[in-house]
């Protein structure tokens, strides 16, 4: 990998990570196109990292209050946001545990798992935007509750699929319960900080994360990693203003035309 593929990759995480279209998908595209390898995650550690250290600075006002609250043991909204995050974390620590492997062999699947899944995702953003729109028509939404919380962290569970989007899935179905549309995005946004940092962990100390051994310099390791932390800031921002507006349409158009191209290219 050199410093433009690690350039094209970084922004492509940054981007996708946060926009409701699936990163891994899209790095699964691009890598296949172009028959770009690595020996090992490295990479992907790496980028995941910089999306990550976006969300803190995004949220970072959020969070030390969050943290603060819940140390000092004070019942306040900050907190109750951490334990229904904690809460949220429950399903994807259970596929994490015990379905991980069968999990990873479905990134050797190809365009045509992705595919698949970006059309599910297409139709979950569909189906978010009539809900959101009947719900909010009617009166009927409300804050984020343990309930709703878990059922999320479900969605995001079912997002490790290569090609479902996870901030798709689960700002779709924050907003299908009928969650607040100023809430539902920063929830999803943040709910994936416990997950990601945890699988970081523990791919680094069993070995996943070893830029010695990946074959990828660590000028493009850095390039890849300012461009996906650059990138994830401007599309988090983004996103929050667009769920605000509940405006998926053409995202939902998107993932579909680039799930049908999936299909499609392999049978060429």
């Amino acid at each position: 990998m050199n410093g433009f593929e690690a350039l094209v990759l970084g922004l492509l995480q940054g981007f996708t990570e946060f926009l409701p279209v699936s990163s891994s998908g899209h790095l699964v595209i691009v890598k296949t196109l172009f028959g770009i390898e690595t020996a090992d995650a490295s990479f992907e550690i790496v980028v995941h990292a910089a999306t990550v250290l976006s969300t803190l600075v995004v949220f970072r006002k959020q969070l030390w209050e969050m943290i603060s609250d819940t140390v000092r043991f004070r019942k306040t909204e900050a907190s109750g946001l951490t334990l229904r995050i904690l809460f949220s974390a429950i399903p994807v620590l259970i596929i994490g545990l015990f379905f991980k492997d069968r999990i990873e062999a479905l990134f050797t699947g190809g365009l045509t798992v992705v595919g698949w899944m970006l059309l599910l995702t297409a139709l979950l953003l569909a189906l978010s935007q009539w809900l959101s729109v009947i719900r909010q028509r009617k009166g009927t939404t409300h804050p984020i509750g343990y309930r709703d919380a878990f059922i999320i962290g479900i969605a995001q569970a079912c997002a490790v699929m290569p090609g479902l989007s996870r901030s798709g899935a689960t700002i779709a179905t924050g907003l299908s319960l009928g969650g607040e549309k100023d809430k539902v995005a920063p929830f999803s946004f943040l709910m994936v900080l416990v997950p990601v940092l945890g699988e970081t962990f523990l791919e680094v100390i069993g070995g996943g994360f070893d830029p010695a051994l990946t074959g990828i310099p660590f000028y493009a390791l850095g390039i890849g990693f300012a461009s996906a932390f650059l990138s994830g800031l401007l599309a988090c921002r983004l996103m929050i203003a667009i769920v605000r507006k509940v405006k998926f349409a053409w995202f939902a158009v998107y993932c579909l035309l680039v799930g049908l191209a999936c299909l499609i290219v392999p049978l060429l």
